[in-house]
């Protein structure tokens, strides 16, 4: 009998042993599989499952790859459902929403009685509060007996004065550029008719306050009202999250914070209570700059602080937005709009943001306030660059000021709900020629390759399910206008998706950590119902949200 060589034996021992080297499980803690995976990256690729280990995806592709590949302690059958990058929004006031849940909700009110009713509930209600605030209404919306539609004013505070004569009340616009104060208030803030503030507007009628403060004037109530507690800061953050990851939210752009908060958000980022990633903007404050100036770009696994947030102008809905020339519905004040500050202060704040490596975010709304920004700007950037200096909402641009957005490098961070939001009266404020050329997207994309889209919420809806419709559909919730609204600016599906996801990291500068889904990045991902690039654009708004995941962790589920 003949017994196999020593050259026969070894290469066969050699080949069992690479054979069980090859196919040995690597380790995973979870894996998701059965799936359909909108990767978002440079290809827009779609995987079928990912495997992941230490809150990072380490292997994303073919099913039976995954499977055979890797072993975890967790197999999770997604059953063919629907998997996307976590959504970002680009930018929202992330704690303001959160307080506003503690406030009166004024959001959806359609007469002046509505209003008032929701105030007297809450009184009833809270008779303990020695302030009534509240926040959302919209006189666009506030229809009132034998009221002109065609210019439609903002109210007054008769009304508030008779119901509240020895309570503070202070009501504060949708846009959170103009609020409607009691006269109460108004004397707890020393305003009287002779009140004048740079920036901002008193309102006065017939030589008596109306109780309406626009853009700065608003701080001299501000200054006075009862500031939120530490403990209504927790519960807002919180209350925030859970409304946040519920539609699948896992980043959220916080448009303006103070130094403080962004310590109460460290503390509850450390103790394990608050999950949600943040991109802070630090406030326009002098002791934000002492602070951060010195202090530096600071950066955590759920939280970066390196941009700062300027108010070039006021909103359009209460005509405090700068246009280049006046408001096509002029009412008494409000003619052209203004600036906030003077350009000198914002070169000056350019500079040295520029010189400290910090990113400058910019809210401008009128063309004459973006065209401002924009040339500032341009004397810092000096060309293509890396700085990733941002205008916020870039609502109303000039035709011939759009290129710069290319020319310097500069992101357009905008938020598609302000479009069919305004629809029904922007072109009132505008006039048809000049209505034209707002709420640009798709060229404003084109300028750059890329648009960060996002909320502005409490202004608008924290849903991004309803800013990726808004954006592709460009209708309201009813489906007006049945053609869409300026249909030439919609985007595209895919590119919505990639303004939901990669293209705010790239403004965040996380594009490495987050907005895809590939090896190395985060696991933050969402899981819907329906497949958001084929779904029929009728069933967009009733697309649900089944599950949230932030490092691999399941953060919310759909009962």
């Amino acid at each position: 009998m003949k017994h196999p060589s020593f050259y026969t034996v070894v290469p066969l021992l050699m080949l069992i042993l690479f054979a069980s080297c090859h196919f040995k499980n690597k380790d995973a803690d979870i894996i998701y599989h059965n799936a359909k995976i909108y990767t978002v990256d440079g290809d827009f690729s779609v995987k079928e499952a990912m495997a992941i280990k230490d809150g990072k995806i380490i292997a994303i592709g073919a099913e039976r790859e995954i499977l055979n590949e890797y072993k975890a302690p967790k197999v999770i059958d997604c059953q063919k459902r629907f998997i996307y990058p976590g959504f970002i929004d680009a930018h929202c006031h992330f704690m303001g929403y959160g307080l506003a849940l503690q406030q009166v909700d004024l959001v959806g009110t359609k007469s002046w009685d509505d209003v008032l009713t929701r105030l007297k509930q809450y009184a009833e209600k809270h008779p303990d509060k020695d302030w009534i605030i509240g926040r959302g209404w919209d006189q666009n919306d506030l229809i009132q007996e034998g009221m002109e539609q065609e210019i439609i004013p903002m109210p007054d505070n008769t009304q508030l004065n008779t119901l509240f004569p020895d309570k503070p009340v202070v009501l504060i616009r949708i846009d959170g550029h103009a609020l409607l104060a009691n006269q109460k208030a108004l004397d707890l803030a020393g305003i009287n008719a002779s009140t004048h503030v740079n920036g901002g507007i008193v309102e006065v009628k017939n030589g008596k306050l109306t109780g309406i403060l626009i853009d700065n004037a608003m701080q001299k109530v501000f200054d006075v009202m009862p500031k939120a507690t530490v403990e209504e800061k927790k519960r807002a953050l919180l209350m925030a999250q859970q409304n946040c990851f519920e539609e699948g939210l896992t980043t959220v752009d916080e448009a303006g914070l103070m130094y403080d908060d962004i310590e109460l958000i460290k503390e509850l980022h450390e103790a394990g209570s608050l999950k949600m990633r943040i991109y802070a903007m630090l406030s326009d404050d002098e002791a934000n700059y002492a602070r951060y100036m010195k202090q530096g770009i600071d950066t955590t696994d759920f939280l970066t602080v390196r941009a700062f947030k300027l108010y070039a102008d006021g909103a359009l809905g209460s005509r405090g937005a700068c246009l280049s020339s006046p408001y096509t519905d002029v009412i008494h004040h409000a003619e052209y709009g203004m600036m906030l500050k003077d350009p000198a202060y914002f070169r000056m704040r350019a500079q040295q943001l520029h010189d400290k490596g910090f990113q400058m975010c910019t809210h401008a709304i009128g063309d004459s306030a973006n065209r401002v920004m924009l040339h500032i700007y341009a004397e810092q950037l000096q060309g293509v660059n890396d700085a990733r200096w941002r205008i916020e909402h870039a609502q109303v641009v000039h035709k011939e000021d759009i290129p710069m957005f290319g020319m310097y490098s500069i992101i357009p961070s905008v938020q598609p709900l302000h479009a069919t939001s305004d629809m029904p009266w922007a072109y009132l404020r505008l006039g048809k020629n000049r209505l034209a050329r707002a709420y640009a997207y798709r060229e404003l994309k084109q300028q750059l390759g890329m648009v960060a889209l996002g909320t502005d919420f409490p202004v608008e809806d924290i849903a991004p399910l309803k800013t990726f419709y808004a954006a592709v559909v460009r209708k309201d919730a009813t489906g007006n206008p049945a053609e869409g609204f300026q249909m030439e600016n919609a985007l595209t599906r895919e590119d919505a998706l990639r303004g939901l996801t990669i293209w705010p990291a790239i403004a965040n500068f996380e594009e490495e950590k987050k907005g895809s889904l590939e090896v190395g990045k985060w696991a933050d991902f969402v899981m819907l119902d329906q497949d958001l690039m084929k779904v029929a654009e009728d069933k967009l708004l009733k697309v649900k949200v089944l599950m949230t995941a932030v490092a691999g962790e399941n953060v919310y589920t759909r009962q």
